[in-house]
């Protein structure tokens, strides 16, 4: 099997953008690469989530418990992989980039919660996935560390700019917020490769972000970039 790397961040961390800003340094330098974006809209595998995130069920995110919600976002990765990126996964030569996996459900899932509950879910949501589903588990995850404020006002200017509407996690503040200290909990717990995105109450460039990402695969996984 290929490497297989995750990168998960709060909504508006830039996820996306340094998912594919990786994906090109590592063609640059030679390597087969496969990118990843979840949820896959464009695919029927989506369709709970959309039901989900688009406030068919509730339009706050607590009116849907963290183990229904985790269900839906995990059919869509277990329905993909067994139609569309096995192939990519088991191919010795190909990196596979996943912008958000299980780990986006460790963070909005897991801060629905008490804390009191934090680890059992995070038990239950890690054997659920990779040993009863047996989705592949990740070589490296890389979270993009960005404050909740920023990140709310980076979606808000996204959705602005670009008319995409707000799903119901990136319309709640307090959703966001304790997102953010499900977060950083779920990274020190599972060994997460934290790069903290901001300097006061600015994020820090995409270069310098990209860069650090570049020194976390490098370092953790012997990837030449």
């Amino acid at each position: 099997m290929g490497k297989f790397i995750v990168i998960d961040g709060l909504d508006g961390s830039g996820k996306g953008t340094q998912s594919e800003i990786l994906k090109a340094r590592l063609e640059k330098s030679g390597k087969k690469v496969r990118l990843l974006s979840f949820p896959m809209y464009e695919s029927e595998s989506s369709r709970l989530v959309k039901i989900y995130l688009g406030g068919e069920l509730g339009s706050n995110p607590s009116d849907t418990n963290a183990y229904a919600a985790s269900s839906f976002f995990a059919a869509d990765r277990y329905v993909s992989y067994r139609t569309d990126w096995k192939k990519d996964i088991e191919d010795e030569n190909t990196i596979v980039i996943a912008n958000r996996f299980t780990t986006a459900n460790a963070v909005h899932q897991l801060s629905k919660m008490p804390r009191e509950e934090w680890d059992a879910f995070l038990d239950w949501l890690w054997d659920y996935e990779y040993n009863k589903l047996g989705v592949p588990r990740p070589d490296l995850v890389i979270y993009l560390e960005m404050s909740p404020e920023i990140s709310m006002s980076l979606v808000s200017h996204r959705s602005s700019e670009t008319g995409q509407i707000k799903d119901i996690h990136e319309k709640d503040p307090l959703h966001l917020k304790n997102s953010y200290a499900a977060a950083v909990y779920s990274s020190d717990k599972l060994g997460w490769e934290r790069i903290r995105c901001f300097e006061g109450s600015e994020p820090l460039t995409r270069e310098n972000i990209s860069d650090m990402i570049a020194s976390a695969v490098h370092n953790k996984l012997g990837i030449e970039i």
